[in-house]
């Protein structure tokens, strides 16, 4: 059995799955571990993303989805396809810094720690500075702020947007939180036995949410790592739009909302709090 099965989903991002995969496997090197990689193309290979692999990363499973059926979909195809240790949800605008044995010391976090079902590094902007990646469970109010731009109006929203996204936390310790952000989560295989992976009823957006919110209920932990550090190139492309303005001008802001309103029809707006 593989150590880590590593699953990246690929939406015409040929380019960033190129350089992501190229980070990658310098990380692996010399780390001793067994791992697979895929590449689950929901774009129908629009990008010719196939044919990269084939002459650059011959050692990658490319998978086609038939389609764009969604990110956890798509991840959990790939889970299930290959069984392992840990199971790895990577987005392809992900890039390992240095020569940091990013995933040595994450398995040796998982070897240290049975309690903890799904662990996530620190994740940096583009730019160096800490980007939000790690929450509280959302309560709606915070939710109905943000989308509707309270939060920069009022303070009283504020304080609870900010409660929402840890903007008290100290992002300079480990520490159990209720969730991580689905760019990079790093999976126990004892948790997906118990509770499954993502619940793919949610196109895109509030999976990562809904399977850290199962995994606490589940009895392991979730944990955000502080000295395992990694850059994220992250595009909130559902944000900064009001919410007439997401309804009727914005695909992926209508995604959102949908996945949003799953999530809270699922779990209700009873607040609920696990980790820090």
């Amino acid at each position: 059995m593989y150590d880590i099965n590593i699953v990246i989903v690929n939406w015409k991002m040929k380019d960033d799955v190129e350089k992501c995969l190229r980070n990658l496997y310098a990380d692996l090197a010399d780390g001793g571990l067994s791992v697979v990689t895929q590449i689950i193309d929901n774009s129908e290979n629009a990008d010719g993303i196939k044919e990269m692999l084939a002459v650059k990363f011959p050692q990658v499973i490319y998978t086609g989805s038939g389609g764009n059926i969604g990110f956890g979909k798509a991840q959990n195809l790939g889970f299930k396809k290959i069984a392992a240790r840990f199971y790895l949800a990577l987005n392809p605008d992900i890039e390992f810094i240095g020569e940091s044995n990013t995933f040595k010391r994450l398995m040796e976090f998982m070897e240290k720690n049975p309690q903890a079902g799904i662990i996530a590094p620190k994740l940096l902007n583009s730019d160096g500075t800490i980007q939000d990646s790690c929450y509280r469970f959302p309560p709606l109010t915070a939710q109905l702020a943000r989308r509707a731009g309270l939060d920069k109006k009022f303070n009283f929203f504020k304080k609870r947007v900010d409660y929402y996204l840890m903007r008290d936390f100290n992002h300079s310790k480990t520490a159990a939180v209720d969730w991580v952000m689905g760019s990079f989560m790093l999976v126990r295989k004892e948790l997906a036995d118990k509770i499954g992976f993502f619940d793919d009823r949610y196109f895109m957006y509030f999976e990562d949410c809904d399977w850290c919110r199962r995994t606490w209920r589940a009895g392991f932990k979730v944990f955000y790592v502080h000295d395992i550090i990694i850059k994220h190139g992250h595009r909130r492309e559902s944000a900064g739009r009001s919410v007439w303005q997401s309804i009727f001008k914005n695909q992926v802001s209508r995604i959102h909302l949908k996945s949003w309103a799953k999530y809270f029809w699922k779990w209700g707006i009873k607040k609920e709090h696990c980790g820090e």
